[in-house]
C-alpha cells in the first residue's frame, strides 16, 4: 500500500473529542489526545503551527500541551530538529495493549501454531468500524514494509478480514459501513462497486470464509475468517496471505481455508 493512500485513509480517522458537556470529561486530557492524534496523518515531523492547524486547537494551548507531553516523553523533537514527533513512551502503551487485550492474548498461541503449519503470512486485525487495525503480524519469506507494522490499518470494505467481519453483520449494518466508506481503489483489482461488494459478502456468508485477490497488494491472495465475541458479534479477523505467483485461488482455498476457519473458531471460543 502506498504511503499516499495510507495517509489518505488515516486522515479520515475520527479524532478523540477535545470538548464535551459531560461533567466527567476532562477537557485538558481530551485536547492532549487531540494533539497526539495529528501524527496519524503525516509522514514527517510537524511544527507547532502545523499541529495547531491539524488539531483545530489554538497555538497557545498547543504550545502548553506539547511542553507537557514532551516533559513526560510522549512527544520529542526530531533528531534533525525539523519538528515534533511521537516519543518513546508511546510504545509503552502499545505493549500494554498487546499484553492485556483479551483477543490478542488468546489469539497469539493459535496464530503461532497456524504460522508453523501453513508457512505463509498470518495476521490478526481488530475491527474498528471503517478500518481493520493490525494487532499481530507473523511474516512469511516475502516481507514488505507495510506487512511488518503493528498498528497499520486497512479499509474494512476491501480486505478478506473485512469481508469476513461484514458477513457476520446484518444487511443494514453492512450498508451503513459501505456507504460511509470512501471506496477508493488501492490496486486496479480493488472492488469498489457496491453491488459487487455485497455479492462478495454474500459469497463469504455461504463459504464461511472470505477470499480476496489483489485487493490491497498486487499479486497477493488472502483468506480471512472472523473472530466473534461472546455475543457472536465480529470483533476481529485472521487473514493469511500468499502470492498468486505460487498459488491458484482454488489451491490456496482448499489447502488453507479449513485451517484458518478452525483457528478463528478456536479464538472465538476462547
Amino acid at each position: 500500500m502506498s504511503p499516499k493512500f495510507l495517509r489518505s485513509e488515516l486522515s479520515r480517522l475520527p479524532y478523540p473529542p477535545a470538548e464535551s458537556d459531560d461533567p466527567l470529561f476532562i477537557q485538558s486530557i481530551g485536547r492532549a489526545m487531540q494533539v497526539l492524534s495529528v501524527f496519524h496523518q503525516t509522514d514527517r515531523p510537524l511544527s507547532l503551527q502545523e499541529i495547531s492547524t491539524l488539531s483545530g486547537l489554538g497555538r497557545s494551548a498547543v504550545q502548553r500541551i506539547i511542553f507537557t507531553l514532551r516533559t513526560m516523553g510522549y512527544i520529542t523533537r526530531d533528531p534533525d530538529d525539523r519538528g515534533y514527533v511521537p516519543g518513546l513512551r508511546i510504545l509503552d502503551h502499545s505493549l500494554d495493549f498487546q499484553r492485556l487485550n483479551p483477543i490478542v492474548v488468546t489469539a497469539n498461541p493459535v496464530l503461532l501454531e497456524l504460522r508453523r503449519t501453513i508457512r505463509e503470512r498470518v495476521d490478526l486485525s481488530l475491527f474498528d468500524d471503517l478500518r481493520l487495525v493490525y494487532a499481530s503480524r507473523l511474516q512469511s519469506k516475502r516481507e514488505i514494509l507495510s506487512s511488518t507494522m503493528i498498528g497499520h490499518s486497512v479499509p474494512t470494505f476491501c480486505t478478506s478480514g473485512g469481508w469476513a467481519i461484514l458477513a457476520h453483520l446484518d444487511d443494514a449494518e453492512v450498508d451503513d459501513i459501505l456507504i460511509r466508506s470512501t471506496l477508493t481503489a488501492v490496486t486496479p483489482k480493488t472492488i469498489t462497486n457496491l453491488d459487487a461488494l455485497k455479492a462478495k459478502i454474500t459469497e463469504t456468508r455461504a463459504n464461511g470464509f472470505a477470499l480476496a485477490l489483489e485487493q490491497i497488494l498486487a499479486g497477493e491472495i488472502t483468506i480471512g475468517a472472523a473472530i466473534l465475541d461472546s455475543q457472536r458479534r465480529p470483533v476481529a479477523a485472521i487473514h493469511v496471505a500468499g502470492s498468486l505467483a505460487e498459488w491458484t485461488a482454488k489451491d490456496f482455498s482448499r489447502k488453507f481455508a479449513p485451517l484458518i476457519v478452525q483457528a478463528a473458531q478456536t479464538i472465538s471460543r476462547g
